[in-house]
């Protein structure tokens, strides 16, 4: 789910509304909507498709919609029901009196749907957000009180979510509140906003308040109050919003990277947008030149990169191979170049960069091209200098990173390259991989699942920070999630952490284990996995502080590992997209509990441009 937009005041809901959404775009998503109330009368407005979609609508009815002074709004990405106009947001109960916009995932909505019906409420829709709508109703049946029933519906739901809520009974009132899913208000002078994000308020506003987690706003023209789920009023926390794009993205988190983190649904939905339409069709990547005579020809392809951009292209050969049968090399840029340069026109290189600004990897690309060779370029910049140097592209368009540690940039470049390997695979006509294609479109899903179960992670990250050193161990396509995993927290913590194949733990490392060195072990389902249990068991019988992070539900985990880490259930191939997220918040609560400097470390430059 994706774009939020709320407002009630004394001017045409409906032209901020659409403003709104439109700032919110960039997010990506495949339907959208309106709710206003219209003399008394909640009236819904929704497409499917772009949001010139839903303008076209609104056009043909502008003079009726333009009377009303609140609305909510909403783009959605899909999850629960195709992208259809039944599917889209804003959702209404049985009487049409209620509707809601939500962001995030409903994890019991099937129970409460399954209730909700036996009590005669009626579903159009497949979606979890529809769940909300029937719920609220039924509360404010029992307490006339929107506010109240917002309260108590949020009582019941388990999951992540950013929700808004009208009542036709309650004229001029917008209820809004959230769990892992930013909101923020917007104050103005006889109106006020809600939004997902910024961009949506910034052109109205300076002034916002950022909702916390399990907290309730109830906006009216001339006032704002606020609650906590548990009813007690919570005091107002009122920011100025500065005018530089970069520090509006804080988002109220305390840490850019936290809040990083927590895009990376959408960013994930971002980067497939247009380029992954449905399982039944093929990729899309409009800026790749690579047709079906050029990729027969390549012999082999070579992948450029430092640091994180190096793991995402490690992850990057792995799935290559593994779909195209095409050899693949992969080698720092800051190596690559200080060597003869064996390339010629028949080998594919790629270049990966974060900024586009990297030089060892902007030095390496111009000497493979020099030798003929064709140059793809994933980057979070299209407008950086490796790109001008491509002569095929792939944006991976995860906007604005502040943090130095990378965080939602690598998962954008991981999901880049499964673009770019069913891109190819698909043009060589190697086979059907609608099965792969329909895991990346409900992954978004999985990652908030990971983010709103975190607590384990913080509790281990308490138990484990003082830690001087730290091991990180894994096979096969997850050895570069388990080098990524090190990385961020040495990063950002200066914990001595370093990433090993399993099977390398015996010849030297595991001299190192005792009873002081953790060692986290990456067991996804596979085909490797029994081989990593074996590992761990290994370093088990040397006394080590095992972690597990795993998918698997095995009962032998409990009498091994100290601390389980567990993920939704995933394909082993698409793993290391989701198996880093919890790597990610482990090595940022280290790091916080440490009370280091987590979006600025130490000796750490956001874009490294000297080689």
């Amino acid at each position: 789910m994706c774009g939020i937009v709320g407002y009630v005041g004394n001017k045409k809901a409906v032209d901020i509304l659409i403003d709104g959404l439109t700032s919110l775009e960039y997010r990506g998503y495949d339907s959208s909507g309106i709710a206003v109330n219209i003399d008394g009368k909640v009236e819904l407005f929704k497409a499917a498709g772009k949001l010139q979609n839903l303008k076209n609508i609104v056009e043909k009815n502008y003079n009726e919609i333009s009377k009303s002074t609140i609305g909510i709004g909403h783009i959605r990405w899909a999850t629960h029901g195709a992208p259809t106009v039944e599917n889209a947001h804003p959702h209404s109960c049985n009487c049409g009196k209620v509707a809601v916009v939500h962001n995030g995932i409903i994890e019991n909505f099937k129970d409460l749907k399954e209730r909700l019906e036996k009590n005669g409420c009626t579903f159009r829709s497949q979606t979890d957000t529809e769940t909300i709508a029937h719920l609220v109703a039924t509360k404010f049946g029992e307490t006339h009180n929107l506010t109240e029933a917002v309260r108590l519906a949020t009582r019941e739901i388990e999951g992540a979510y950013a929700l808004c809520v009208i009542h036709q009974d309650v004229p001029n009132t917008i209820v809004a509140t959230r769990r892992n899913a930013p909101l923020v208000v917007g104050l103005g002078e006889g109106e006020n906003f809600v939004a997902s994000d910024v961009p949506a308020l910034i052109q109205y506003t300076k002034k916002a308040m950022y909702l916390e987690d399990n907290q309730i706003v109830t906006l009216t023209p001339d006032s704002i109050k606020l609650i906590d789920i548990d009813n007690n009023k919570v005091e107002q926390k009122v920011e100025t919003l500065p005018w530089e794009p970069v520090a509006l993205s804080k988002m109220g988190y305390k840490h850019f990277m936290l809040k990083e983190i927590h895009e990376q649904p959408d960013v994930v939905r971002n980067v497939l947008s247009g380029k992954l339409r449905a399982i039944d069709e093929n990729v899309v990547l409009k800026e790749v030149t690579l047709d079906k005579e050029k990729l027969k020809n390549l012999s082999r392809i070579q992948i450029v990169a430092c640091g994180t951009s190096l793991h995402a292209a490690m992850v990057g050969k792995y799935i290559i191979e593994e779909l195209c049968e095409i050899p693949v090399d992969v080698e720092p840029s800051s190596e690559y170049i200080y060597r003869k340069t064996i390339t010629d026109k028949n080998t594919l290189v790629i270049g990966v960069s974060q900024s586009g600004e990297t030089a060892d990897t902007i030095t390496a690309i111009r000497q493979a091209k020099s030798k003929g060779s064709h140059i793809l370029i994933i980057t979070n910049r299209p407008d950086s200098t490796m790109a001008r140097e491509a002569d095929s592209l792939v944006p991976v368009n995860a906007g604005i990173e502040v943090s130095v540690a990378a965080t939602k940039s690598y998962t954008a470049q991981l999901i880049s390259f499964y673009l770019i390997a069913i891109y190819m695979a698909e043009v060589k006509g190697m086979g059907d991989l609608s099965d792969l294609k329909h895991e990346l479109i409900i992954l978004p899903q999985k990652i908030e699942k990971v983010l709103a179960h975190k607590e384990d992670i913080q509790r281990y990250a308490k138990a484990f920070a003082n830690s001087k050193d730290f091991i990180f161990i894994a096979r096969g396509i997850n050895y570069p999630t388990a080098l990524e995993g090190a990385l961020k927290l040495k990063e950002i913590s200066y914990i001595n952490a370093t990433g090993y194949t399993a099977g390398e733990l015996k010849h030297g490392p595991i001299a190192m284990l005792d009873e002081s060195m953790p060692v986290l072990s990456i067991l996804m389902s596979g085909k490797v996995y029994d081989k990593i249990l074996s590992n761990s068991e290994e370093a088990k019988a040397r006394n080590a502080r095992m972690i597990a992070l795993t998918d698997s539900m095995d009962d032998k985990l409990n009498e091994l590992f100290d601390c389980i880490i567990r993920i939704p259930k995933i394909s082993e191939i698409l793993s290391p997209a989701l198996a880093v997220v919890p790597l990610q918040l482990l090595a940022y609560y280290i790091a916080e509990f440490l009370g280091k400097d987590v979006d600025q470390p130490r000796n750490l430059a956001k874009s490294v441009t000297v080689e």
